[in-house]
């Protein structure tokens, strides 16, 4: 198995939240496991596309984290970069320390 030394960090509307969730199951090669979390955010790249959204100032957003090899996770990115480009979708990727699991 391939060293899991990153963490990677994805970021968008909640209306892409389904399909962002099929690009992840559909690596599982290099994705074994992610977390989602709801949130809300904002940024100048954004639309805001409900009425309330635009009266608040910001939106409605998931994120997702995934534990993963650095190689597998630059090459999604790229992925995701053809296939969702959208400057809406944010991402980061962050060292891990160490992962594992309390067997």
């Amino acid at each position: 198995m391939k060293e899991m030394n990153c963490c990677l960090t994805l970021v968008c509307h909640r209306s892409m939240e389904e399909r962002l969730v099929t690009h992840l199951l559909e690596h599982p090669e290099s994705v074994h496991g992610f977390v989602m979390h709801q949130a809300e955010g904002g940024s100048q790249k954004e639309k805001l596309p409900s009425m309330i959204e635009q009266v608040r100032g910001r939106s409605q957003r998931v994120s997702f984290q995934a534990v993963m090899n650095l190689e597998d996770a630059r090459a999604l990115v790229a992925h995701l970069k053809v296939e969702e480009s959208n400057p809406e979708i944010a991402y980061w990727i962050t060292p891990v320390i160490d992962f594992g699991r309390l067997e």
